[in-house]
């Protein structure tokens, strides 16, 4: 298999429920396995079923989950392989305790108004947690704090998928990680 990576990296997407995060990176996965890099897709529902199943929704508890999944990003990142993942990561403090322990940590913000996400919000969730139904749900009662210096700012209430996978691939390219 070819491998045009030229280092290992790690794409972090980080935004609030339904903000994009999960459309943008699968767009960006297909473009760079189309073109031949060595990825790995780290996903909620992929990390939360094999590798933090025992985890809840705390703020510790989602603390220990993004330090799991930031050391299994780092493990594959130094072995020049790239990760796309996306996850909510609330916490300003989590995000940069991955970018000082995270071997090319890219931090990349998908930014929508809560209003949009909760418009989009394909499993009801925002509304569940409007009801009380789900505790510690992000933007309804547990806070988000976003990135005040992402690498990559990306506004998904006004500009495609397409359009925003392509501004990813141009920082990999700009920035040396991919041919």
């Amino acid at each position: 298999m070819t491998n045009n990576n030229k280092k290992g990296f790690v794409l972090w997407f980080t935004g609030f429920s339904a903000a994009g995060k999960t459309t943008i990176a699968d767009k960006v996965h297909e473009l760079l396995k189309h073109n031949g890099n060595r990825l790995e897709r780290l996903d909620v529902e992929i990390v939360r079923k094999n590798l933090t199943q025992d985890l809840g929704f705390s703020k510790e508890d989602r603390d220990e989950n993004i330090r799991r999944i930031g050391f299994v990003a780092n493990l594959l990142s130094r072995n020049d392989i790239g990760v796309i993942a996306s996850f909510i990561s609330p916490y300003r403090a989590q995000r940069e305790m991955l970018r000082e322990n995270v071997t090319n940590f890219i931090e990349i913000f998908v930014d929508a108004p809560i209003e949009v996400c909760e418009s989009r919000d394909p499993k009801g969730m925002y509304k569940k947690a409007r009801a009380g139904e789900l505790k510690n749900f992000t933007g309804v009662d547990d806070p988000y704090e976003p990135p005040e210096n992402p690498d990559i700012h990306l506004l998904s209430s006004e500009h495609s998928p397409d359009d925003l996978a392509k501004v990813v691939l141009s920082f990999l390219r700009t920035n040396d990680y991919i041919d």
